[in-house]
Order: C-alpha cells, then structure tokens, then sequence
C-alpha cells in the first residue's frame, strides 16, 4: 500500500467524525477566501500595503488575511469586495 493510499484512508476516517468534518470545512472556506483575495491583489499588481491603504487597514492585517490566519469581518469582505469592483454572495 502506498502512502497516498493511506493518507486517503486516514482522511476518510477522519471526515467520518461530525466535529472533524466541521472544523475542516471551516479552514477550507477560510483559505478558500483568502486564496482568492490574494489572487485579485495579484491580478491587480497591488502589494498588501496598497490594499490595505485602500481598505483603510493595516499591511499586517492583510498578510493574516491572505495567510488564513484569524477571522475576518463581513465588513472588511466588504471592503475588499469594493476595491476590486466584486460583490460578496453566499453559495
């Protein structure tokens, strides 16, 4: 048996728990966000500093942001949203 095989096996074991299940969907959705606020910064030749000048926060937060890391307010999605001329909406 291989280790992609096990590692398959082990996901699924684990995705069976509701609690695991839960937490993991909840990381995916957070670094499935800020995968694509990156990519728009990027798109848009903009660094972390000159999104957050127009956002009105700081350089740090955006990193965080980016990186998955903390919670991010429906207010600053915003924000962000309306710096790239995007709407937010719930799928």
């Amino acid at each position: 048996m291989n280790k992609l095989t096990n590692y398959e096996q082990h996901f699924k074991a684990k995705m069976a728990n509701p609690k695991f299940r839960k937490a993991y969907k909840e990381e995916k959705h957070r670094l499935d966000i800020a995968y694509q606020i990156l990519k728009l910064r990027e798109k848009e030749n903009l660094t972390q500093g000159k999104l957050a000048k127009k956002v009105g926060t700081t350089q740090s937060v955006i990193a965080r942001i980016e990186s998955g890391q903390g919670n991010i307010t429906t207010d600053t999605l915003g924000k962000i949203a309306d710096v790239f001329d995007k709407r937010l909406a719930l799928v």
